[in-house]
């Protein structure tokens, strides 16, 4: 990510770019290298992190095992490969500057809808994150590094709603933030990777019931 990325207060990289193996200097070495990547995640969604074998990943790419040590090192690089082409979509960067014309239950609820339906779409991936982070202290890092960074956008929201008078002036804002976006992360975890049946509707609307009675939050 640039310096002037970083500036604007964009989200740092789920997965540290010195991490994802080589990258290609052809077309063909492209397409074989994004072939790679699309059969590692589904040998990795399918099987599981540690179960997940190079030569599974070989055979759903229809290549040898050396075709994967032309771009990666091992299993740890091409996830975080996998990790880094999917970054984009895997997570919302959270609620950032409410203008004073906005209505900021809908900010929030646009937010919290928007960071769902990514969570759906990959709610195999967010979990298999959140196993690696377990046992590999850089993807926990990372992971914590790029949490903490939706906990300050968040927190910025908040102590401006308290600015203007939307939002109950005794709430610590970053502990706010914290606890909020904890709770969503763990309704999404719950509501998608242990397959239970909430229409993502129903965990949109109550969950940003949930975040505004919280913080007192009362329309301008």
């Amino acid at each position: 990510m640039s310096t002037q990325e970083q500036a604007k207060g964009a989200p740092p990289d789920l997965v540290d770019p010195t991490m994802i193996g080589v990258q290609p200097r052809t077309t063909r070495g492209q397409r074989t290298r994004d072939n790679l990547i699309h059969a590692a995640r589904t040998v990795f969604e399918r099987d599981g992190y540690l179960d997940s074998r190079l030569v599974d990943i070989a055979a759903e790419a229809g290549c040898s095992v050396g075709s994967i040590y032309t771009w990666f090192e091992g299993k740890d690089e091409i996830f975080a490969a996998v990790l880094h082409e999917a970054q984009n979509d895997m997570l919302n960067p959270g609620t950032g500057r409410i203008a004073a014309q906005d209505d900021p239950v809908a900010i929030i609820a646009a937010s919290n809808q928007a960071y769902f339906e990514a969570y759906a779409r990959n709610a195999r991936l967010n979990r298999l994150l959140i196993q690696v982070a377990e046992i590999d202290p850089r993807f926990r890092a990372m992971r914590r590094a790029r949490a903490e960074a939706f906990f300050t956008r968040n927190a910025r929201a908040i102590t401006d709603l308290q600015r203007r008078g939307l939002a109950d002036p005794e709430v610590d804002p970053q502990l706010a933030s914290m606890a909020l976006s904890g709770m969503v992360s763990n309704v999404a975890a719950d509501a998608y990777s242990l397959a239970e049946d909430y229409p993502t509707e129903q965990v949109v609307r109550t969950v940003t019931r949930l975040w505004t009675n919280a913080l007192g939050l009362t329309a301008p």
